[in-house]
């Protein structure tokens, strides 16, 4: 089975979705399963110096603060339900995050070369550095320091940050899922034809993956 999972590393919901769907492939021991992580900037336009987070989703969705807070809670609360931990005002600010799909893209190449699950690991890395520690996914030296923590070589992800390594691919790749529909995230496309959105409870997952393996 093929998943193809796209995502931000910015974006709450695909921590919790990605988290639910682990939990659901380990209820399926049985299959077997090509993990791949797509790309999608939820803020494409980002300044470097990214944007108080506040502020952003103020003008964004057009919420006041009190209502801004309790979305913030209901994620921490769903957070906790599957494994992950959004800190309490770690994340105060948002940023440019296409560096970080160039390095998530690489990681699948390494993969492909070496095998492994560098790519998920780095996916992993990156979205708890951002929502449970508060540091920007755009700092080089944070995507490298989290590149080589999962094994991956520090000296070939500083030489590809400082380039265009894979610009063209990730917006390639960006260009097809949004040609395709897809315009919010997380998105979890299986075998290149079922679509299952958001960051769903592991129940809905493990469900579509039973039905979906049945029908193949």
């Amino acid at each position: 089975m093929k998943i193809d999972f796209v995502s931000d590393v910015s974006c709450p919901w695909c921590a919790i979705g990605l988290k639910s769907l682990e939990q659901a492939l380990a209820r399926v021991p049985e299959l077997q399963v090509e993990l791949h992580f797509q790309p999608f900037e939820l803020n494409p336009g980002m300044a470097p110096e990214g944007e108080d987070i506040t502020e952003h989703l103020s003008r964004k969705y057009g919420m006041p603060a009190a209502q801004l807070e309790a979305n913030r809670a209901a994620i921490r609360a769903r957070g906790a339900s599957v494994g992950f931990d959004f800190a309490q005002g770690a994340r105060s600010r948002i940023y440019n995050t296409f560096d970080a799909h160039r390095l998530l893209h690489w990681a699948g190449v390494e993969d492909e070369r070496l095998g492994g699950h560098r790519q998920r690991d780095l996916k992993l890395a990156l979205l708890s550095a951002y929502f449970s520690e508060g540091k920007d996914p755009s700092d080089h030296a944070l995507l490298v320091e989290r590149a080589a923590a999962v094994g991956l070589d520090a000296d070939a992800a500083r030489t590809l940050l400082a380039g265009d390594a894979y610009a063209d691919a990730v917006r390639e790749a960006e260009a097809f899922y949004q040609s395709h529909g897809i315009h919010s995230v997380p998105a979890v496309i299986i075998n290149d034809r079922h679509l299952i959105s958001g960051g769903q409870p592991p129940e809905v997952f493990e469900q579509a993956l039973r039905r979906i393996a049945a029908e193949a």
